[in-house]
């Protein structure tokens, strides 16, 4: 890992949008104060304030009030622009709080001049031992409310009404100046009010680049944390957090910290009931750290400079992943699961299932986000078919080199860019899995050299353009020159088509249409009428007077 640099902290500079909401919140204020009687102060806080004194723009602003619930203020701070300003502001929406989500207040959301504001009131919070769930919430001064947050850095607020930064902690700006991720309170009183707070130490710091206090690091080792962590906090939350730490700028960070204060097992979690019918126990967290800092330095040029054995990925192979931020979010959740991979698990239908979507399904709640669920089984399937082909020479010549290569490529679950991998994607997250147990020594080296030059043959026989091209022929047009009815027979016909025109790039319609009716007309390519389906199929079976009946065919 990089040497850290020390953040530089600016001051806050306004935008022209924030300056004005600034002053109208001001004014709305004093209005309120003077046709009501009613006081308040409006402070901004938490990642606006972090973000802006580290040079960032951020358009979410949360705003907390003293003394006054988010919703009764928007609403007459909605009716106060309307009226008196005639400026037109988005719907006001109520947010409910939900504790078993960690939203312990009713929060009230709307929109003005393109930035996206939350208004709740400044809160203190007491928890009951052994629960994350609040059991008071009131009405807290600044300094309460700031306490009961994550980490220092997030406790700060901007003042609307003297323009000015406070840090009632007074240890807010310093940890940011120096880096530091630390909790307000102890770190072990403060997990145990909230064991995701945990997680969030972690993704703030793998994001900032900043370094956790010892004291942190002690606390979410604490083995009650890390139960409390794995069985009460809400899979859904966890899941979020780690899309994040995924689609942030150092994901690798990320799994090194999770590593490193042996959280693995609590934040990939799998209910015991699939991990107790599971085909095979859990790999090491190890390799899960090893695939990523694999794939780390396959997609960091800089990082391949520091191995004598060092080689570049074929460019190609990095297309996809180095271009676009979804797709390399996918690659290191996927990375991060190594330890499940190959697994399965059977459920209650004895249906077989890998146990690396029952960790996406179930262990984070992340569904087909991003296409997880889908995308990343799907990279460990093709993963596993590239790996097979490309040790199996005699696939290379049989029935040609061009068609045996176009037809890996074309497979569904090695090229299916709509919901799945690219076939370059494919590859090169198979690059990895091979890459796993080599470590960095020459065979990692024939390795890559063996990928690279698969990819540049994939080039020179101009496959890398061809992989989408469609079928020259339709089903329907299939069928008019050999015969028949639609079926099973017509997919493998057009996979014929297929085949044909990876070993004639030059042909055309004309060209495989006289092909397909040689073939057809000599019998070497023939239509056979679908068989009836097993379970509709009939036979006659006769009774013990004699009597025929017709009963369905049990299913072969």
């Amino acid at each position: 890992m990089a040497t850290r640099i020390a953040p530089q902290v600016h001051e806050i500079r306004l935008t022209d949008a924030e300056n004005n909401l600034c002053n109208l919140l001001d004014e709305f204020t004093r209005h309120l104060k003077e046709e009501e009687g009613v006081v308040t102060t409006c402070r901004i806080n938490g990642g606006w304030v972090r973000d802006k004194l580290l040079g960032h723009d951020c358009n979410d602003v949360d705003i907390c009030l003293a003394n006054m619930m988010g919703v009764p203020f928007v609403e007459r701070f909605v009716t106060f622009l309307s009226e008196k300003k005639h400026l037109p502001v988005n719907k006001v929406t109520k947010i409910e709080s939900n504790p078993e989500q960690s939203k312990h207040l009713e929060t009230a959301r709307t929109s003005l001049f393109d930035i996206d504001l939350d208004f709740v009131n400044l809160r203190s919070e007491e928890y009951a031992e052994h629960s994350r769930i609040p059991t008071e919430v009131k009405f807290g001064t600044p300094l309460e409310d700031a306490l009961r947050r994550d980490i220092t850095i997030n406790t700060l607020f901007y003042n609307i009404h003297t323009r000015s930064v406070e840090d009632h902690t007074e240890k807010g700006l310093d940890d940011l100046r120096k880096g530091i991720i630390r909790t307000p309170l102890p770190s072990l009183q403060t997990f145990h009010d909230d064991p995701l707070r945990v997680i969030r130490c972690v993704r703030f710091a793998s994001r900032l680049g900043f370094e956790m206090t010892p004291e942190l690091q002690a606390a979410a080792r604490d083995q009650g944390i890390q139960e409390a962590l794995a069985s009460k906090i809400s899979r859904e939350r966890i899941g979020e957090e780690l899309d994040k730490m995924m689609n942030s700028v150092e994901p690798l960070r990320a799994v090194q910290i999770i590593h490193d204060l042996s959280l693995y097992y609590s934040v990939f979690h799998v209910p015991a009931e699939i991990t107790d019918v599971a085909s095979a126990s859990v790999a090491s967290s190890e390799l899960s750290l090893t695939a990523c800092t694999i794939l780390h330095n396959l997609l960091s040029p800089s990082s391949l400079n520091t191995h004598p054995l060092a080689i570049r990925p074929h460019p190609i192979l990095l297309s996809q992943v180095s271009n676009d931020k979804a797709t390399k979010a996918r690659f290191f959740l996927a990375a991060s699961l190594f330890p499940f991979a190959g697994i399965t698990y059977k459920d209650h239908k004895q249906k077989v299932h890998p146990l690396v979507e029952a960790v996406i399904r179930e262990g984070l709640k992340l569904g087909n986000k991003n296409y997880y669920l889908d995308g990343i089984q799907a990279l460990y399937d093709a993963a596993a078919i590239i790996k097979e082909f490309l040790l199996d020479e005699d696939q290379f010549r049989t029935p040609s080199e061009r068609v045996a290569i176009g037809l890996l490529l074309r497979h569904t679950k090695v090229h299916k860019p709509m919901s799945g991998p690219h076939w370059s994607s494919s590859l090169l997250f198979s690059l990895v899995c091979e890459l796993v147990p080599l470590g960095s020594g020459e065979e990692a080296y024939k390795c890559i050299q063996r990928y690279n030059a698969f990819t540049s043959r994939v080039e020179e026989l101009a496959l890398d353009k061809s992989v989408d091209a469609k079928p020259l022929l339709n089903g329907n047009e299939v069928i008019s020159i050999v015969g028949g009815k639609p079926g099973p027979q017509t997919a493998i016909m057009l996979t014929k088509v297929v085949e044909w025109q990876l070993e004639h790039p030059e042909g055309d319609k004309d060209a495989c249409m006289n092909w397909l009716r040689e073939e057809h007309s000599s019998g070497r390519f023939r239509f056979q009428e679908p068989r009836e389906p097993a379970h509709a199929a009939k036979r006659v079976q006769t009774d013990s007077r004699g009597t025929s009946k017709k009963v369905k065919r049990a299913p072969q």
